[in-house]
Order: C-alpha cells, then structure tokens, then sequence
C-alpha cells in the first residue's frame, strides 16, 4: 500500500500550501514515502524537496485510509499522515517541481479552491482539533461518496 506524508506549516497567520497544476486545488506540500523511511523522515524530506524548507518539530495530525472507488468497486488505496509544524528553516524555493507556493493568511485559507476531502483536513488542522483518524472513499471527481472518522473530523 501506498504511504503519502504532507504537512500543514503555519508562520505568523499564515499557511504555506501548494497549488498543483493539474486541477488547480492548494494543497499541503508532501509526497511519497520511500522504503526504509519513517512517515516523519518522509515528511521531512517530501517537504523540503517541494517548498526549500526544512520542517521543525512537525506533529502528527491524521492518519487517514484513502480509496479511489468506481461502481462501487475500489480501484486505489493508500494511506495518508497528515503533520502541523509552526517552525521551519531555509529559504523557499522559487519555482517548486510540483507547483505555485504561495503562503495564505489562516482566514483567507478556507475559502481556496480544494477538494472537499483536503478542506476538512486544513480546517481541523488549522481549528487545532485531536488527532484524526479515518477512511476516506471518493470517486475519480474526487468527490467524497463515504467516509468514516474518529478524533477532529469526525
């Protein structure tokens, strides 16, 4: 199964997020794990290769199963460890390989275009709510057709 680390890094009322360029959705910066890492070591490392920025102290926020399902048959599933971090280090790249960066004031953050599955994230995120954990399925429009939650989102 596929493991996916990102975080959510807020700085003096803002929060950076990455724009990807295939829907125009912000996103929190993060990718794949690879074999032998840890999810922090992933995150950490996703991080700084997609924004310049090397991330302190990040804390686990959600730990969620995402399925891809169509007609009711599932396609895709992978895991995804969501971290908040305050404090970072470097300087942000100017061109990310995964997208515009660009950092949003925390009211202003809401209200970006997202899916619907990333909103409930970066708004329990950014409430400060428990740790979150649950399954999230959607279809290929990434529209939430079920999910089940225990913690912030629930």
């Amino acid at each position: 199964m596929q493991r996916i680390a990102n975080c959510i890094l807020i700085s003096e009322g803002q929060v950076l997020l990455l724009k990807k360029p295939r829907r125009g959705w912000w996103v929190a910066p993060g990718g794949k794990m690879e074999p032998e890492e840890t999810v922090l070591e992933a995150v950490c490392r996703e991080y700084e290769e997609e924004t310049g920025l090397m991330l302190r102290d990040p804390s686990l926020c959600g730990v969620f199963t995402m399925c891809l399902e169509e007609r009711g048959k599932l396609e895709k599933e992978w895991m995804m460890f969501t971290f908040r971090a305050e404090g970072y280090g470097g300087e942000l790249l100017p061109h990310s390989p995964e997208g515009e960066l660009c950092w949003h004031p925390l009211d202003q953050v809401r209200g970006l275009p997202t899916s619907e599955i990333d909103r409930k994230i970066l708004s329990d995120v950014l409430d400060g709510g428990p740790l979150s954990i649950g399954r999230w399925v959607y279809n290929r429009e990434e529209e939430v057709l079920r999910h089940h939650l225990h913690g912030g989102l629930a």
